[in-house]
């Protein structure tokens, strides 16, 4: 993960405008960690340890409709323990949906909270490689680093028991910012957070969202692309 200065890396204002950033905003899926297995894999795992059967790959198919359709993972005006349980109630609509449509069978809600607590912990995910020297590389150089994530607060304790939270002033998940990408808004926050000005900031990414979003809030936005 290394941003360049390319007009085919770069979204936003045009290279010639671009000054040296002193802080970044990153995307954690896809830009910092990924997951260990399909979302298929464990789906099917541990829906068959609850009596229902149903291939990854159906699985998987069917995930990926319900997540195109589900409504933004942000709840404006929410916070403390219910904010947690609303998360649970998310992903608890998004999970059922998909099995319906994977299995005919709708998930219970052990199933539901199984799910859940697996992606809570850190041996569900993996950090890239190339993502802690990185970090470091930015914080020697005396970057402000923020995350800006459309996920909930279980990454919070992700990053920390990843190793990664160390190199971060600051969070914004989309489920308590109250908005998600490509709104602007948790992009203000985090800007807020680190005390600096859209103009002195990139977003790096690797989604329509991120870009949308970044050039939502006046941000030049680099999109990293995983193989």
């Amino acid at each position: 993960m290394h941003p360049s200065q390319t007009a085919s890396s770069i979204k936003g204002p045009t290279p010639i405008e671009l000054v040296r950033p002193q802080g970044l905003l990153l995307d954690a899926m896809g830009t910092l960690i990924g997951l260990r297995e399909p979302v298929g894999a464990t789906y099917s795992r541990l829906a068959a340890e609850f009596g229902i059967v149903v291939g990854a790959k159906a699985v998987q198919h069917a995930f990926g409709k319900a997540w195109r359709n589900a409504p933004p993972l942000a709840f404006p005006g929410v916070g403390g323990a219910a904010l947690r349980q609303v998360e649970i109630e998310w992903w608890g609509a998004l999970i059922r949906t998909c099995l319906e449509d994977a299995a005919g069978q709708s998930a219970s809600q052990e199933l539901v909270l199984a799910l859940f607590q697996h992606y809570a912990r850190a041996a569900a995910w993996q950090v890239y490689a190339d993502v802690p020297p990185q970090l470091e590389q930015w914080r020697t150089q005396g970057l402000k680093l923020a995350v800006v994530s459309n996920f909930d607060t279980r990454l919070l304790d992700l990053l920390e028991e990843l190793g990664l939270a160390r190199w971060f002033s600051t969070v914004v998940v989309s489920s308590a910012a109250g908005a998600a990408k490509p709104d602007p808004k948790p992009f203000r926050q985090a800007l807020t957070a680190l005390e600096l000005a859209p103009s002195q900031v990139w977003h790096v990414g690797d989604s329509r969202e991120d870009a949308a979003g970044a050039a939502a809030a006046g941000l030049a936005c680099v999109l990293v692309r995983r193989p």
